[in-house]
């Protein structure tokens, strides 16, 4: 059974606002490390549309982009996708799919398969998941700042009762950002 892996940026008062929070190289690599051994991404139709075009258009045209950029780029473009989503009616990439039936039963179906790990981002998404119980590791880089603003996982989700992680490892960037990888106990 495949692995469900939860992974994201966000400060230190819980906020997922990417426009406040800064990706240096070390924390690109880190979550390039992430991508680049992924099989599938999982993502609602915001965080999609965050990631897409950007990511596909740096692939094309990589002039000018640092070689990080480039990389992620490349592994984000050949990577498959599932993208959940009432209201998109195609997709662009070549490598997605719109999900339109339980969020549940599609990610059972998916980790059932064989393969690499399937790795979720997002806030909305994830937060569904989590309250499912399907999340198996979770990686977050928390930042030395206060966003004052964003998302913030679990809006308008609640558990039913309270989960266990346990912290598996830990890592400290030069910019101050926190890198905690907990698995579900």
């Amino acid at each position: 059974m495949r692995k469900l892996i939860y992974a994201i940026n966000l400060s230190l008062d819980g906020c997922f606002d990417h426009t406040s929070l800064m990706v240096d190289d070390e924390i690109g690599e880190y979550f390039f490390d992430l991508v680049r051994h992924a099989g599938l991404f999982v993502y609602g139709r915001i965080t999609y549309q965050l990631m897409v075009p950007y990511w596909p258009d740096i692939a094309k045209n990589p002039a000018g982009e640092n070689t990080g950029d480039i990389e992620f780029a490349e592994a984000f473009v050949a990577t498959k996708k599932v993208v959940f989503s009432r209201t998109l009616k195609s997709l662009e990439d070549k490598n997605a799919r719109i999900a339109r039936e339980s969020l549940k039963d599609e990610i059972l179906k998916l980790k059932g398969e064989e393969g690499k790990y399937i790795l979720v981002g997002g806030v909305d998404i994830p937060s569904q998941l989590i309250e499912l119980g399907l999340v198996d590791e979770y990686y977050f880089v928390v930042q030395p700042v206060f966003a004052g603003k964003g998302k913030r996982l679990f809006e308008g989700v609640s558990l039913q009762e309270k989960l266990k992680l346990k912290l598996v490892d830990s890592r400290t960037f030069k910019s101050g950002s926190i890198a905690l990888h907990y698995l579900k106990q």
